[in-house]
């Protein structure tokens, strides 16, 4: 059993930035590619970014690219979301996901555990 638990969110005008955190403990985070989802009021949940297990290997979602990085630190256990430049349209909750294997990209199903959420509000 993983838990995983997200922090960082907050209320930030647009143009700034927010540094997510996601904690895992229950599992070593080592061998599995971890992901970013977001779901917006009225909305499905959607992929922001994922992680190789090494690091080296990273995806994001078209919305995000070139503003958001994903970073993990498996000494830790802990994954990163680094979202600069921020956008109104980027508010919603953030949820951190476990991956079933190494890679792991936008699909959910792709990911076996999830967190319970960090909300982030991005005003104009």
């Amino acid at each position: 059993q993983v838990q995983l638990v997200e922090s960082g969110g907050g209320v930030v005008q647009a143009g700034g930035s927010l540094r997510l955190s996601c904690v895992a403990s229950g599992r070593t985070l080592s061998s599995v590619a971890m992901g970013w989802f977001r779901q917006a009021p009225g909305k499905e949940r959607e992929f922001v970014a994922s992680i190789s297990w090494s690091g080296g290997l990273t995806y994001y979602a078209n919305s995000v690219k070139g503003r958001f990085t994903i970073t993990r630190d498996n000494a830790l256990s802990t994954v990163y979301l680094q979202m600069n430049s921020l956008k109104p349209e980027d508010t919603a909750v953030y949820y951190c996901a476990h991956g079933r294997t190494a890679v792991a990209r936008s699909a959910p199903p792709e990911y076996n555990y999830w967190g319970q959420g960090t909300q982030v509000t991005v005003s104009s």
